[in-house]
């Protein structure tokens, strides 16, 4: 049975969300499944990837095929780089610790990419607030000083009116 490593759609429509899942290569996109190993949710920024990684690890080892998105996934989660790592050990290259210190190494940087990323778009984000914030005010600031001056318009008019007022009723009264 040749397997595959696939993702299956869920999610409204607009909004997909996958499963990462190992599957008879067969087997349609959605239909049936061996093993569910992780999500993938594209909606986000970055990308949220939440997968087994011993189990990935394990179905690419035995030889299952990815498709294309999926292999992209598991080589950003570093499924590969352990692969490689463990050719590594079992060549004799290096030790098992030292496998796992290079993993670590690996990803703590790949870590540290990411949340700067992150950091990155909150950033833009919060300047883009802070720009539409001070155009909001300007325009306040341009309403009310219109608003300012047909007050004063208005009250110098009624100012007007009522010096008038008293100016006419004085010859009336002579």
């Amino acid at each position: 049975m040749a397997t595959k490593i696939r993702l299956q759609r869920g999610g409204r429509k607009g909004y997909a969300f996958y499963r990462i899942v190992i599957a008879d290569a067969r087997a349609p996109r959605d239909g049936r499944f061996t093993e569910k190993i992780g999500t993938y949710n594209p909606n986000t920024d970055p990308a949220t990837v939440d997968l087994n990684f011993d189990r990935a690890l394990y179905w690419v080892e035995t030889g299952a095929q990815p498709t294309d998105t999926v292999r992209s996934i598991l080589r950003k989660e570093g499924v590969y780089m352990m692969k490689h790592l463990r050719v590594g050990v079992k060549k004799g290259a290096f030790d098992e610790a030292t496998a796992q210190s290079k993993f670590d190494a690996w990803k703590d940087q790949k870590v540290k990419g990411i949340d700067a990323a992150r950091q990155k778009v909150e950033k833009a984000k919060k300047a883009l607030a802070d720009k539409e914030l001070e155009a909001e005010k300007k325009v306040n600031e341009a309403i009310a000083k219109k608003v300012a001056e047909k007050k004063a318009a208005a009250a110098a008019a009624a100012a007007e009116a009522e010096a008038a007022a008293p100016a006419e009723e004085a010859p009336a009264e002579a």
